[in-house]
C-alpha cells in the first residue's frame, strides 16, 4: 500500500476487449501485478461483434499490408494450437468473377497467402471447378471456376473470456462493470511516484488505486480515456462500422464462401451454429471528428442489410430476402487513422503511443489492431513497457494453451470422443456444445452430475442450470445477455419465452446485476 493506503499495481489496464485481456494475461504471466477495468461485460463492444475469424486477411494483400498479413498468418496457427476447442479450420470457396479480379491476381494472392506465414497445419489453396464440386451446387451457372483456401473460425467473445480467466488465474484482478473515470500522475519522487487511477463501482462508489503504469486498451473509446487521464496524442482512431446478418444455412457441406463484390470489397458467408449462416461484413464510416457518434449506439442499417443480401443474391441460386434475416449485429472497429479515404483501405495494423513524464509513469495507448493479432500485439505492448519494469519476465504466451485448450495434440475429435465416453448419458448435442465452449474444463461444468437430472433445470435447446451456474461462478456472467449472447450464443436458439424464463430464473438467483460480495472473489 502507498499514499493513504491505496492498493498499488504495476499496471492498470483499461478495457476488457481482446487487446486488454490479452495484455493483462501476458503481463500477469510475467509477474506483474495487474488490475483490469472494464465498464461493461467482457467483450461487450467490438470483440464480440467481429466476423468471428482468425485469418491472415487475404484482401489486405491488395493494400500491400505484407507485414500485417505475415504476422496474422503466423498467429493463426499459434492460436489454433492454443485454443483448438474454440478455434478450428475452415475451407473457403471463392467463386471467380473475372470482372472483379483477374484469375492470375487471385492465384498470386493465394500463393503469397500459402507461404508468407510458414503454414504447417492448414491445407494449401487450390483451384476448383464449380460444375463438378458440391460447393458449386448452389452457385449460379455464370460462375464456373473457383479457388479454395483455408482460414480459421473463432468464438470471439469466448476468446476474450478465456484470456481473462487465464489472467485472473495468474494473479490479475479483473473488474467488470467498473468504469474508469480519471487518472493523474502523483507528485512523488522515484519509487514513490505513481498514477492515481479512479473508477466507479457498479453501485456508483468512487475508488482510487495507485499504478506504476497504465494501458489504454479502450478500443473505440481510446481517445476519451486519454482525455480522462489528462493526456493527448497526435494519433487518432478511425471508427468504421462493420455489420453482419444471420440467416438459415442455405447450402450443403461444411465449406464456407468468400464473395467478391463490384466495389472491390469481399463478403464472408460462413456456417454458424450448425444450421445458420453468418454473412458480413460492411465497412461504413462511423461519425467523424466534426460529428462524433457514441460507439455504444452502433446499429445495422436497412441499407447495410440490403447490401449484404444483394452480394449473396448475385452469386447464389437460392435468393434471400429481408424476411430471411433472423438476426443481425453491428460493431465499431477502432482502426488506426492512416488518412485513407476508402474505409476498406484503412490499415488493420496497430500502432502504440507511449507517453511518460521524466522517463517514468507510462501510459501506453493502442490504436487499431485485429482479433487475430491480439497475442502478438500484447507481446509488443509489454516490450514497449519493459524499460519501466526491469523485473518483468520474458515472452511466454506463444506456446501456452488457453484455458480448456490443453488436450492431447490439439485433437478436438479425440477429446470429444473421450468426453462422450465419460458421460454416456449426456445427449450428443450437449456434449459437443460443452466440449466446444469449455474444452477440458467441461468436466468442471458437469460437476457431480451422474445423469441429466443432475444438471438441474433445463431452459431449452440443451441449456441446463449447471452451465449457467458455472458461468456465474467462473466467468463474470451477471445478466441474461452475458450468458445468452456472449458466453453461449443460446440467444440465437432459445425462443423468446424460453429466454424470458431463463431471465426470471437468473433474477431469482440474485443475478441480473452486479453483486459486490460475490464478484469481489474474482
Amino acid at each position: 500500500m502507498t499514499d493513504n493506503n491505496m492498493e498499488t499495481y504495476d499496471l492498470v489496464v483499461i478495457g476488457g476487449g481482446i487487446n486488454g485481456v490479452g495484455i493483462a494475461r501476458d503481463a500477469a504471466g510475467r509477474g506483474l501485478k495487474v488490475l483490469l477495468l472494464e465498464a461493461g461485460d467482457l467483450a461487450t463492444g467490438t470483440s464480440s461483434r467481429s466476423g468471428k475469424l482468425v485469418h491472415g486477411g487475404l484482401r489486405y494483400l491488395e493494400y500491400y499490408e505484407f507485414r500485417l498479413v505475415r504476422e496474422a498468418l503466423i498467429e493463426r496457427e499459434v492460436l489454433l494450437r492454443a485454443a483448438p476447442h474454440i478455434i478450428w479450420p475452415l475451407r473457403f470457396v471463392l467463386p471467380h468473377s473475372p470482372q472483379d479480379r483477374p484469375a492470375w491476381l487471385i492465384r498470386l494472392g493465394l500463393f503469397l497467402y500459402d507461404h508468407l506465414g510458414g503454414r504447417k497445419i492448414l491445407p494449401p489453396s487450390a483451384a476448383m471447378d464449380l460444375r463438378k464440386d458440391q460447393a458449386g451446387a448452389v452457385i449460379k451457372p455464370d460462375y464456373r471456376r473457383a479457388f479454395v483456401y483455408s482460414d480459421c473460425w473463432v468464438d470471439d467473445a469466448r476468446l476474450v473470456v478465456l484470456n481473462a480467466i487465464d489472467a485472473a488465474e495468474r494473479g490479475a484482478r479483473i473488474l467488470t462493470r467498473h468504469r474508469f473515470t480519471s487518472a493523474r500522475r502523483g507528485d512523488g519522487q522515484g519509487k514513490d511516484r505513481i498514477w492515481r487511477v479512479s473508477f466507479a463501482t457498479p453501485e456508483g462508489a468512487a475508488v482510487t488505486v495507485a499504478a506504476k503504469g497504465l494501458v489504454n486498451a479502450a478500443g473505440p473509446w481510446v481517445q476519451q480515456v486519454l482525455a480522462a487521464a489528462g493526456e493527448n496524442s497526435q494519433r487518432k482512431v478511425r471508427l468504421v462500422k462493420g455489420s453482419h446478418i444471420i440467416t438459415r444455412k442455405f447450402w450443403p457441406g461444411d465449406h464456407n464462401y468468400l464473395l467478391q463484390n463490384t466495389d472491390r470489397r469481399v463478403i464472408f458467408v460462413n456456417q454458424y451454429l450448425d444450421n445458420l449462416a453468418l454473412i458480413g461484413t460492411t465497412d461504413i464510416p462511423y461519425g467523424d471528428e466534426a460529428h462524433p457518434l457514441p460507439p455504444e449506439n452502433v446499429a445495422i442499417s436497412e441499407a447495410e442489410i440490403s447490401y449484404l443480401l444483394d452480394v449473396v443474391n448475385r452469386y447464389f441460386v437460392p435468393q434471400l430476402g429481408r424476411g430471411d434475416v433472423l438476426d443481425h449485429y453491428a460493431g465499431v472497429r477502432p482502426l488506426y487513422d492512416d488518412t485513407s479515404e476508402n474505409p476498406s483501405a484503412v490499415t488493420r495494423d496497430y500502432v502504440f503511443d507511449v507517453e511518460d513524464a521524466a522517463g517514468s509513469l507510462p501510459i501506453l495507448s493502442i490504436f487499431g489492431g485485429k482479433i487475430t493479432t491480439y497475442r502478438k500485439l500484447s507481446e509488443h505492448s509489454l516490450a514497449k513497457l519493459s524499460p519501466y519494469f526491469p523485473q518483468m519476465g520474458r515472452d511466454w504466451t506463444a506456446t501456452a494453451p488457453l484455458p480448456g485448450g490443453d488436450f492431447f495434440q490439439s485433437d478436438f475429435a479425440g477429446f470429444l470422443a473421450g468426453f462422450c465416453a465419460d458421460y454416456p448419458w449426456l445427449p450428443t448435442q450437449v456434449a459437443r456444445h460443452l466440449a466446444r465452449l469449455y474444452g477440458t474444463r467441461a468436466r468442471a461444468v458437469m460437476g457431480e452430475a451422474k445423469d441429466v437430472a443432475g444438471l438441474g433445470r433445463h431452459f431449452g435447446h440443451g441449456f441446463y442450470e449447471a452451465e449457467a451456474r458455472y458461468l456465474i461462478a467462473q466467468e463474470w456472467a451477471v445478466t441474461p445477455e452475458d450468458i445468452l449472447q456472449r458466453r453461449t450464443k443460446y440467444g440465437l436458439l432459445l425462443s423468446p419465452d424460453q429466454q424470458a424464463e431463463f431471465a426470471t430464473w437468473l433474477a431469482g438467483q440474485g443475478m441480473g446485476k452486479f453483486n459486490p460480495e460475490r464478484d469481489a472473489r474474482r
